[in-house]
């Protein structure tokens, strides 16, 4: 078995080197899948098949000298959201036509990861239409988080966060409207990327909220992270949301590390407005004294509009919502879950007004957020005060709930980059995380203080107990 973790980074130079080939990786992948899936809930369909005559194409260029493309062979989990000419998408949902993803074939992301040589393992778990929590009296696997199957995953792109954890597939792609790339990364101890609102095109994806949805990869990994956004990103013409912004070459830019760099810090520890974990104030330190000593400058900032941005996420999110789900909510109620049907019906109790109010705030929001993002070149804060909650403890009237204390939400309507990565274990042995943003387009500076921090560290190498279980068995 290996040492540590693979990462995309590490296959990459295994497949230059001869150490592995590409059909190793997809049964690795597989047989992990086999391992923990039932346990994990990472899987709503498996490409198995189609997955290894991928890699055996792979193989058989190698063999036969030609170049390796940058993620050929590596295995990526795809959100049920995003479209896969492989398979059907369903959205975890009972509601969504079938037709519409027969129809779609590839999202964009998805062709733009084949077309970089990325083998797509599976459609994993999401929450419903990216929204709903776990519901076990819908006919689709719950997600449970990697390092404790009682708690819950994280979403919305939960089996995209325990999947990588877990070592089902090396990368995954999510996507994020409130947290939902960041959430699971925070929650299942891994690292996930918010880029810039239209860096990365997101036709072919079902819509939560138009004007806020992101799509993004979750990776063991700051560099992994790079390597897959150097894929997907780039405007393209079927999303009108994308602007055609210079794409750096991301895996070049972790070079540059911080040394010289003023890294801003508010912990946000005034919102944990449900507590923090016991140890979370002492590895949020800890992690900021790491960057000090690789060279960065740091400076207390306050971050703007905590409150407003929050409730403008909320408001937007299921306003935008409900307006795409509406006759389906009127005319099949019960093919809903629980907590998606309360979430979206909720959309009907805000105004125009409230909208087009959400959206004026937001834009001084913004303005005032980029003046303290100008300041500096990054800012760090925390992704949350807590662990992943209980599974059995999520109510499913009350799904809001389950973000006490979660930080994801700020974000959102600034549409910065923002990452998140692991920084240590709670109280109670589960993952916590803190987050780097950057002004607009400025991913590169926010995966180089990632990358940065990750030399220093290995807690992104952490593997749950359930997967060095797996690894102190005979073979």
């Amino acid at each position: 078995m290996n040492e540590q973790p693979r990462t995309i980074a590490g296959a990459q130079q295994d497949l230059r080197t001869g150490r592995v080939t590409a059909t190793q990786l997809i049964e690795e992948s597989i047989a992990r899948a086999d391992a923990v899936d039932e346990a994990v809930g990472v899987y709503i369909r498996r490409f198995d098949e189609q997955a290894l005559a991928a890699a055996a194409e792979v193989d058989a260029r190698i063999a036969r000298g030609g170049e390796l493309r940058p993620l050929d062979g590596i295995p990526i989990g795809m959100k049920d959201i995003v479209s896969d000419g492989d398979g059907p998408t369903t959205a975890q949902s009972l509601v969504l036509d079938p037709a519409w993803g027969e129809a779609t074939g590839d999202a964009v992301v998805v062709q733009r990861l084949k077309d970089a040589g990325a083998i797509i393992t599976g459609k994993v778990t999401t929450m419903e239409f990216a929204v709903g929590m776990p519901d076990a009296s819908k006919p689709f696997p719950v997600p449970r988080n990697a390092w404790d199957t009682d708690l819950w995953a994280g979403g919305s792109s939960s089996g995209s966060g325990s999947g990588v954890a877990a070592g089902v597939f090396l990368g995954a792609i999510g996507t994020d409207t409130a947290g939902s790339i960041r959430i699971p990364a925070a929650f299942n101890g891994v690292t996930g990327l918010k880029a810039t609102f239209g860096r990365v095109p997101k036709s072919g994806v079902v819509p939560l909220a138009y004007t806020l949805d992101h799509v993004g990869p979750l990776t063991r990994s700051a560099r992994d992270a790079a390597i897959m956004l150097q894929a997907i990103a780039g405007s393209h013409a079927s999303d009108p949301y994308t602007l055609d912004a210079p794409v750096d070459d991301y895996e070049a830019a972790l070079e540059r590390g911080v040394a010289g760099m003023r890294i801003g810090v508010d912990s946000f520890q005034q919102h944990a407005s449900a507590g923090y974990d016991p140890a979370q104030p002492a590895l949020f330190d800890a992690a900021i004294r790491t960057l000090e000593r690789a060279g960065a400058t740091i400076v207390d900032v306050v971050m703007p509009r905590y409150a407003e941005l929050t409730a403008i996420d909320i408001i937007v999110m299921i306003s935008e919502a409900y307006a795409y789900h509406r006759g389906d909510i009127l005319s099949r109620w019960e093919d809903y879950g629980q907590a998606t049907r309360i979430l979206l019906a909720g959309g009907e109790a805000v105004t125009g007004a409230d909208y087009v109010q959400a959206q004026r705030v937001r834009r001084v929001a913004q303005r005032e957020a980029d003046a303290v993002l100008q300041s500096v070149d990054a800012v760090v804060s925390s992704t949350g005060h807590l662990a992943a909650p209980r599974i059995d403890g999520i109510s499913l009237g009350d799904p809001m709930a389950a973000l006490a204390s979660l930080h994801t939400p700020y974000w959102n309507p600034l549409g910065v980059p923002t990452m998140a990565v692991p920084i240590g274990l709670s109280a109670g042995g589960a993952p916590l995380s803190m987050s780097i943003s950057a002004p607009a387009w400025g991913e590169a500076t926010v995966l180089a203080v990632g990358d940065a921090y990750q030399r220093a560290t290995d807690f992104h190498l952490a593997e749950p107990p359930l997967v060095r279980s797996l690894e102190r068995q005979p073979a």
